[in-house]
C-alpha cells in the first residue's frame, strides 16, 4: 500500500469519528447506531478514493488539490446524503470540507 493511500484511509477514519459525534449530537446515539456506523464507513471510503486519486488533475494549477479534495468529497458524500433522505445536511457540508482536508494532507505528507 503506498504512503497517500494509507495516509487518506487513515485520514477518513479519524475524521469520521468527528463526524460520528457530530451527528450523533444532533440526531441521537441510541437508535442510530446503523447511521453512525455508515456515516463513518462513508468517511473512510472517502479517504480511500482520494487516496486512490493522488495522479488525477481536474484543474492545471497549483489549487488541483483543493479542487479535486472538493470534487470527489462532493461525490463520495452525496452517496450517504442521497441514501439517508437528505437526513443530515450538516454532514453534507462537514464532508466537502474533510475531502479537502483529506487531500491536502495527503498530498501534503506523501
Amino acid at each position: 500500500m503506498n504512503k497517500r493511500l494509507a495516509i487518506g484511509i487513515l485520514m477518513g477514519a479519524f475524521l469520521g469519528i468527528f463526524c460520528i459525534i457530530g451527528v450523533g449530537l444532533r440526531i441521537g446515539f441510541e437508535d442510530t447506531k446503523l447511521f453512525l456506523f455508515a456515516m463513518w464507513y462513508n468517511r473512510v471510503v472517502m479517504g480511500l478514493v482520494i487516496g486512490l486519486a493522488g495522479g488525477l488533475r481536474i484543474v492545471d494549477s497549483r489549487h488541483n488539490v483543493l479542487v479535486r479534495g472538493f470534487v470527489l468529497g462532493l461525490v463520495v458524500t452525496a452517496s450517504i446524503t442521497f441514501t439517508s433522505e437528505f437526513r443530515d445536511w450538516p454532514s453534507f457540508f462537514a464532508g466537502l470540507a474533510y475531502g479537502l482536508i483529506i487531500d491536502w494532507v495527503a498530498t501534503r505528507y506523501s
